[in-house]
């Protein structure tokens, strides 16, 4: 059943992570001006909330809002897939073969619209439609547009000093000196680019689509201590260091008079450039020019001091292969006198990837008439200055570029539907969110600084929505949504519910999992099957090891209800050591957790979220919980444009299944075949 269209055009601009709690307070304190402009064109629930699914992590949430169905219909039930095999490992799971939901924009092209899905996490990629009217643009991980498959040499930092005589690269498998790969004799591995530095496993650039991800090969991951979890990894997050001397230049063609030399090393520290510190009018070193080789005319790029620049395209070599990359430069310090350089280079993304584009064409159309996709940085949450001056600003740059795309894509290629996603705030939750209250583990960071990264990130966030406020006024419909919000803790969270494996220490002390010991009787990742009953794995489920369906069954099929009962009294009457506080909120079968949508066969016996006080940055409690510094996991909604009431808040509450079939309605197209939510009709105009 369709109803007349309300709309021809509709663009969905989707940002992850984006908390509603902390939006509408900015809104009302005038920190959110474009934001605001919508609601007072649009419709919103009370507060911009939207219930989310559970659990409240990105490729299940985003499926939601794409195809209106529950996780436990479309089968997206985590960040990862529980390994068909394995009770203790995980497979890649942002794979649209893994949905088994219809997404709305494959109704979209049913219609006749020309629709684009950008950058959607979850169940856009592959496209599961052969229209021609979809267009797809990766899909297969959150991060950025490319992030997964075009990362050719990583971030670094250049410390560069008058007084060093000797270069010493330290790799980013670690920033400590003397762990990692180090190399402090630069010719040899520069004459012998086979060496430790190129052969190094670059593990996270392929881990959201490469070969073994493809495959489903399993990933085996055991989370022991909080030093294991994702909110200590990614504020942490390694980058290669290089230490050289500064010398007045000698022997260039074209040095300027007065010009210090130093040089550093790209390509995982197997290949060089050379750079020249050049002077400003007063006479103080201010910018940095890079060269290739001294016989240049001209740099290939020039780097003033207190300026990212970005989109500066150099040949990077990774595992043989060479190809031009994009990256951004910033100096971090230079002494006036030119003597002391920190000089920051981002990761290097591959210009000529286009194989997560489904129109290869349009990938070089944006290219050249957008310009190449700018990397954004991963340096780590817990240096301050870093996250001010490199991470925020890189981000900037990467949401500038998102949005000359899709206006772009609209005002050139003629796109009627554009369904988007953004990670900006959902990249800087994971990273930094968590230093927004000093607690024991970051005694040493400063909670007011973080919390001002908070709101920097979602003023950036409204600078990027404002963009688009002009395509209301040329009849299209847009939809602002989030998939989760990020909360600040209140405490720190027990090694229960971390979404990116096997959850060990809760579940030893309640006497479930047992790990295998060596010849000196030290624990090894290694779970011993004849004495563990149950384990807990991803962000929210709980596996018995039943005998006669799992590999390394123990449990009596028979005894499995009892036992499932046992787990959920335990899990109930545990206490945070450190605080005493309960730490689970819920807990309830398979067959109970149809009751959140979150059950069936990519679901675990027993479904549980942590409870509110104890939130992780991945599958926090219910949408509803709330967190320190105003913060909370309910995402954002507001719909404004033709079909949409102006300045109108509706007591109904909506909900993430509701979003796909309020599109189909304003568009007169059939909501997707699994479609479990309603229209929003509170929020329509009256289909004359």
């Amino acid at each position: 059943m369709t109803e007349k269209p309300r709309t021809d055009k509709v663009i969905v601009l989707g940002i992850d992570g984006l908390d509603s709690r902390t939006a509408n307070r900015l809104v009302n304190e005038g920190k959110m001006p474009n934001l605001k402009k919508y609601l007072e064109r649009g419709s919103a629930h009370k507060g911009i909330k939207l219930l989310g699914s559970v659990p409240t992590i990105t490729p299940p949430c985003w499926t939601t809002l794409a195809t209106g169905a529950y996780p436990g219909t479309h089968g997206i039930t985590c960040y990862w897939r529980q390994a068909p095999e394995s009770l203790d490992a995980v497979v890649y799971n942002m794979d649209s073969r893994n949905c088994k939901a219809e997404p709305i924009w494959n109704e979209t092209t049913k219609n006749g619209k020309k629709t684009m899905v950008w950058h959607w996490p979850g169940c856009s990629w592959p496209p599961t439609s052969k229209s021609p009217l979809l267009s797809v643009v990766d899909g297969t991980q959150p991060g950025s547009v490319n992030m997964g498959v075009a990362q050719m040499d990583w971030e670094k930092i250049i410390y560069a000093n008058a007084d060093i005589e000797k270069d010493h690269f330290t790799g980013h498998t670690d920033k400590a000196a003397g762990v990692g790969c180090n190399i402090t004799d630069l010719s040899e591995v520069l004459k012998n680019p086979s060496s430790e530095a190129s052969d190094e496993e670059d593990e996270m650039m392929e881990l959201w689509w490469g070969d073994k991800s493809r495959e489903g090969n399993e990933i085996r991951t055991y989370i022991k201590t909080l030093d294991d979890t994702e909110m200590m990894i990614g504020a942490k997050v390694a980058y290669d260091q290089f230490f050289t001397g500064i010398k007045p230049a000698e022997g260039w063609a074209n040095a300027p008079e007065g010009a210090l030399e130093f040089h550093f090393v790209v390509s995982g520290g197997t290949e060089e450039r050379i750079a020249l510190i050049t002077k400003g009018a007063n006479g103080d070193y201010d910018a940095v020019a890079l060269y290739h080789t001294k016989d240049d005319a001209e740099p290939f790029a020039v780097i003033p001091k207190g300026k990212m620049v970005s989109g500066i395209i150099d040949d990077v070599t990774k595992k043989g292969a060479t190809k031009p990359s994009c990256r951004s430069y910033k100096i971090l310090e230079l002494s006036p006198d030119g003597k002391n350089l920190r000089f920051w280079i981002s990761n290097a993304l591959d210009t000529t990837n286009s194989m997560l584009w489904s129109d290869n064409d349009l990938f070089h159309d944006i290219i050249k008439n957008v310009g190449p996709i700018p990397p954004v940085s991963l340096i780590g949450g817990e240096d301050a200055e870093l996250v001010r001056e490199v991470f925020i600003p890189s981000w900037d740059i990467y949401c500038q570029w998102q949005a000359d795309c899709l206006e772009y894509l609209l005002q050139h290629k003629q796109f009627d539907a554009i369904f988007s996603h953004l990670h900006n705030v959902d990249c800087a939750g994971h990273q930094l969110w968590h230093l927004g209250k000093t607690l024991e583990p970051w005694k040493n960071t400063d909670e007011k600084v973080y919390q001002g990264f908070i709101e920097r990130v979602f003023q950036q966030t409204d600078d990027y929505i404002g963009r688009f406020l002009h395509f209301l006024d040329e009849g299209y419909t847009i939809f602002v949504v989030s998939d989760h919000g990020l909360l600040v803790g209140e405490n720190v969270p027990p090694i229960l519910g971390e979404y990116g494996g096997l959850n060990v220490s809760v579940m030893e002390q309640l006497g479930y999992t047992t790990l295998k010991t060596d010849a000196d009787g030290n624990k090894i990742d290694e779970v011993d099957w004849d004495k563990t009953t149950a384990v807990q794995i991803r962000s929210n489920y709980i596996y018995i090891n039943v005998k006669g369906r799992d590999k390394h069954g123990i449990v009596d099929p028979k005894d499995k209800y009892d036992l499932e009962e046992q787990v959920i009294n335990d899990l109930y009457n545990y206490r945070d050591p450190a605080t005493g506080k309960r730490v689970v909120g819920l807990a309830v079968r398979n067959k109970d957790a149809v009751v959140f949508g979150t059950n069936g066969d990519e679901a675990g016996d027993i479904f549980f979220t942590v409870n509110e006080g104890f939130n992780r940055l991945h599958g926090d409690g219910l949408s509803t919980a709330e967190g320190y510094f105003g913060t909370s996991v309910t995402p954002t909604f507001v719909a404004a444009g033709p079909g949409i009431k102006a300045n109108y808040t509706t007591k109904r509450v909506i909900r993430q299944v509701d979003v796909a079939p309020t599109i189909a309605t304003l568009l007169g197209t059939h909501v997707p075949e699994q479609c479990e939510g309603a229209p929003i009709y509170q929020i329509l105009t009256d289909n004359d």
